[in-house]
């Protein structure tokens, strides 16, 4: 089993946790937490692909700043959603959001 492999099984282990509580869990808090999980898997995957073959690390790396940047403006976005769901349903719990106005 070569580095590579190993890697990537890690990275495919934080992508199926993510997936798995992203299913699982109730609230939102929570669930963003999975969603990081996912993200950084596939940043592991990308960055460990490009340093472990002949690939190009330099744009390995760059995309895994991407992915980086692109689960810190998520969080941001999902932190703030939260805060409004909290101040009117006085619950983070999703499923007290997706019931409708009776």
């Amino acid at each position: 089993m070569n580095a590579l492999m190993l890697y990537q099984m890690v990275a495919v282990l934080l992508l199926s946790t993510g997936m798995f509580g992203l299913i699982w869990r109730r609230s939102l808090v929570g669930m963003l937490i999975c969603v990081e999980l996912i993200l950084n898997g596939a940043g592991l995957s990308v960055v460990a692909a490009a340093q472990l073959t002949p690939a190009n690390a330099m744009l390995g790396q760059l995309a895994t700043l991407f992915i980086m940047g692109l689960a810190a403006a998520e969080a941001t976005l999902v932190l703030a959603i939260i805060r409004v769901v909290f101040n009117r349903f006085k619950t983070s719990e999703s499923e007290a959001v997706s019931e409708l106005k009776g």
